[in-house]
């Protein structure tokens, strides 16, 4: 059975040790059978502000159908000021767009989070106001959440992580989401009985 997964986030600085992070987590994610779609930080920062008169009839379209579709998201943030940024919130925010859906928001989804930032901390409260907007989308936080402490030559230029506990944490992330992606997608297959 093929599952989609949808990977959200980065920052506006092309690749950006968030959006590299994403990037490997999605692979671990997509290693068996799964269809992956990546929405990075170019993406998101092309998006007007959500629900602001910038913001035309059909504007993040590709996103919120991708989510729509989704078994299963990754999500992944840079800790600002002690939360995530503005940019991947404002990507969040046209999720508002499922809930009228069957399945609304992130409900029916297993959601892997990623929190990137300099120090300990802010990796933490950053993890913590993330798992708090996917419970409030309805998604299904799996277990495990990475909280990736960056620093310059964390990643090689080739995208290949130079740590093995961040390394470890981010396939681990991605394994989740692809299992309960899986369980989700074989019980929706299930004929009602």
């Amino acid at each position: 059975m093929t599952i989609r997964i949808v990977a959200i986030g980065g920052t506006v600085n092309p690749g950006s040790t968030t959006e590299q992070a994403l990037r490997l987590a999605a692979a671990s994610a997509a290693a068996g059978e799964a269809d992956l779609q990546v929405f990075g930080g170019a993406y998101l920062a092309a998006l007007p502000h959500y629900g602001s008169e910038t913001q035309a009839k059909g504007d993040g379209r590709e996103l919120v159908e991708a989510v729509r579709r989704a078994d299963g998201v990754l999500i992944a943030a840079p800790g600002y000021h002690g939360t995530i940024s503005g940019l991947v919130k404002n990507a969040l925010d046209f999720l508002e767009e499922l809930s009228k859906d069957e399945r609304p928001y992130l409900d029916g989804r297993a959601v892997g989070l990623i929190a990137t930032a300099y120090g300990d901390q802010a990796t933490m409260s950053t993890l913590f106001a993330m798992r708090s907007i996917v419970h409030a989308l309805r998604g299904w936080p799996t277990p495990m959440g990475a909280t990736i402490r960056t620093y310059r030559g964390l990643f090689s230029p080739d995208g290949e992580c130079l740590e093995d506990r961040a390394r470890l944490q981010l396939e681990l992330v991605g394994q989740q989401v692809a299992r309960g992606a899986r369980a989700f997608a074989l019980e929706a297959a299930e004929p009602a009985a």
